[in-house]
């Protein structure tokens, strides 16, 4: 009786942690810099800000309608180094984006339903950017 406890706990710590792994979109690759885009509903969304205190720069998306804030997804993001070379460039599949950049000074240029944003960027070294971008 003690074995089939202790084995029915174990298949509920297996299952339980797989449902929670699987929230998070997996990890994916711009020119070499690894990035995390999603956040279409709660457990996703809530998945992505535990994720988010672990990468250096998160970008929120969302557009104004009827004087209100509307999540987003679609908006082209490209991060561009000093020296004016694409370092980033990537589809945003949700309104939120966690990017995993050097320490450094970039400028972020992101395009949504034709309007394009520009932003200056600090990254530094242990600490997380958090960007917040509106269209209208």
């Amino acid at each position: 009786m003690k074995l089939v406890l202790k084995f029915a706990a174990v298949c509920t710590c297996l299952l339980s942690c797989s449902v929670v792994f699987a929230q998070l979109p997996s990890t994916q690759y711009s020119d070499g810099v690894a990035y995390i885009s999603g956040g279409i509903g709660e457990e996703e969304s809530v998945a992505i800000l535990s994720e988010a205190k672990q990468w250096p720069l998160m970008l929120e998306l969302s557009q104004i309608e009827n004087g209100r804030g509307v999540w987003i997804f679609g908006a082209r993001i490209k991060i561009a180094n000093m020296k004016q070379k694409i370092i980033f460039d990537a589809q945003a599949d949700g309104p939120y984006l966690l990017i995993n950049i050097e320490p450094g000074e970039y400028v972020l240029q992101a395009s949504y339903l034709g309007v394009e944003k520009k932003r200056a960027l600090a990254i530094q070294a242990g600490q997380v950017q958090k960007l917040s971008i509106f269209w209208k």
